[in-house]
């Protein structure tokens, strides 16, 4: 499977310049944490096709369900007044000039509108045209603009995290104009989700949720928000794709859309025809710091309730099971007796965790939650951070290719604990290796090496300093081989004993256990067909 190249997310009151290299275009792709309000909605009930049973029939006509609107405005004229504009203001700090780069708010660094506006206010002389180009004093405060929605006609507000991130005043300003202070009641950084509350002396506009779960691939969508600080804008499109991991937390689930989203769009909301709310707008995927089609927004689902935790609590508490996994590839799979690369593989089990209660080993793969199918790391993770602390759950899981279901109570997150982590980790070895298996140069971890190494007494393995060119495994010298298949390891004969066990055996891969600077995690190692 293909992945997006690496992303960077930045808040909207950070700018970043870019160094120009002449003779050569730079397109830097990033995934950029937007900054304001964005309406979307998914409504076109859907595509029904007809089948033709009888041989020799014209193949299947395609009939839609529900036309497509032939116009947005009824329900851009029923949500707007719900949708509002967020401004955060910060202390800014001084700092150099050549370090800070231009300080456009709601402009992306490197477009035009920035060079355009930074060249206005040099002419009249708001830049400190007088002084030191190395350096300025200090503005006092700057703004971060985004968006937000009412839920709620007694004020609450939904919005983005990054949006009013270190803000020392937030202020919520109305379809209408009204401008009014906003209390932070709440704010989950790991799913990048805010509650704010306002006062008015008169019910709020306010929307509703929508059931995220039921929206579908091409469901239209619509978009309003604050692009860029221009105020209310509406844009229109569909729903691209689901369940798009960007890697910016361990719950990544985001509804992925064509409908113009730019900086300024972050904690908008996206509705569907019917006006309700079905995500929020959060980050986009641009070479330019633009929209280029693809934006990404938080299902409703997952947001409404982080919210309504939010909401009584002011803070989010999650399920721990104490268990840190990685994914199952191909190889993992044939060497576990998987049919396909599905499941969490149990890399190591927390002390006096709920795992280790309940019996789960390294090694084991998790196939199922709670009767919901664990595809891949995030279905895990999602699952067990929705559980309240003190339900027991099944979990179904694979061991030494045997289906097992095992019963686990599940405990609280605490801040200091993470749900799954890959660590990763760098070694070297010196010492000559003993004896080559498969590629691997492996040698006995003996005192000296140890030493060397830096490894205490408490590990136990085979040492490898060093692969042939031709090892296609991701090992690295200095790792330390615990385990080949079900059995742990001391010596080098121990690893080629075990191979040679496998392949006579007809096994396409091996299941090995690494301990790579204190850190366990399992590798498969490819065998002859």
């Amino acid at each position: 499977m293909t992945t997006l190249p690496p992303t960077q997310s930045q808040s909207p009151n950070q700018n970043q310049s870019q160094a120009k290299r002449p003779g050569r275009l730079r397109r830097t792709v990033a995934a950029l944490l937007l900054g304001s309000t964005v309406l979307t909605a998914p409504a076109l009930t859907g595509w029904a096709v007809s089948r033709a049973e009888q041989n020799g029939a014209a193949p299947p006509a395609i009939t839609m369900t529900q036309d497509a609107p032939s116009t947005f405005a009824d329900l851009a004229a029923k949500v707007s007044p719900a949708v509002v504009n967020i401004a955060a203001t910060q202390e800014a700090k001084a700092e150099p000039r050549a370090q800070r780069g231009p300080q456009i708010p709601g402009f992306p660094p490197g477009s035009p509108f920035e060079e355009f506006f930074r060249q206005f206010q040099d002419q009249m002389g708001q830049n400190g045209g007088g002084q030191d180009d190395q350096e300025q004093a200090p503005r006092g405060k700057m703004g971060a603009l985004g968006s937000g929605f009412i839920i709620d006609p007694a004020g609450y507000v939904v919005t983005n995290n990054h949006v009013i991130d270190g803000a020392s005043e937030i202020t919520v300003t109305l379809q209408d104009g009204t401008a009014m202070p906003a209390k932070l009641i709440g704010r989950d950084a790991k799913t990048d989700l805010a509650l704010l509350k306002v006062k008015s002396d008169k019910p709020l506009p306010s929307v509703d949720w929508a059931d995220s779960d039921k929206t579908r691939v091409g469901d239209w969508v619509m978009a309003v928000g604050n692009p860029f600080g221009l105020g209310g804008t509406v844009t229109k499109g569909i729903v691209s794709a689901r369940g798009r991991d960007i890697h910016s937390g361990p719950y990544d689930d985001y509804f992925q859309l064509d409908a113009a989203i730019n900086r300024g769009n972050s904690g908008g909301p996206t509705f569907d025809l019917s006006g309700h709310v079905i995500g929020i707008n959060t980050a986009i995927y641009s070479p330019n710091g633009g929209s280029v089609g693809i934006g990404f927004a938080i299902p409703s689902n997952l947001a409404k309730e982080v919210v309504a935790q939010l909401k009584e609590n002011g803070k989010v508490e999650r399920g721990w099971l104490g268990v840190k996994i990685q994914e199952v590839t191909p190889d993992i799979a044939d060497s576990v007796g998987l049919p396909s690369a599905k499941g969490a593989l149990v890399a190591d089990v927390t002390a006096d965790s709920p795992a280790q209660r309940a019996g789960l080993h390294q090694g084991d793969v998790v196939l199922s939650y709670a009767g919901k199918p664990v595809n891949n790391l995030r279905d895990l993770t999602r699952n067990v951070a929705e559980t309240k602390a003190g339900d027991t759950v099944e979990m179904k899981i694979l061991r030494e290719g045997r289906e097992k279901t095992v019963p686990v109570r599940i405990d609280r997150l605490s801040d200091q604990t993470q749900v799954a982590s890959a660590d990763t980790g760098n070694g070297s070895a010196e010492q000559e290796e003993v004896a080559p298996v498969k590629g691997l140069k492996l040698a006995p971890l003996d005192r000296a090496a140890r030493k060397r190494l830096g490894i205490d007494d408490s590990v136990h393995g085979v040492v490898v300093t060093g692969l042939s060119s031709s090892v296609d495994v991701p090992i690295r010298p200095g790792d330390v081989i615990e385990r080949v298949g079900d059995n742990d390891v001391k010596s080098p004969a121990d690893v080629r004993h075990r191979v040679a066990e496998a392949e006579k055996a007809g096994q396409k891969a091996l299941l090995m256990l690494i301990n790579r600077q204190g850190n366990e995690s399992f590798v498969a190692l490819k065998l002859k067909a």
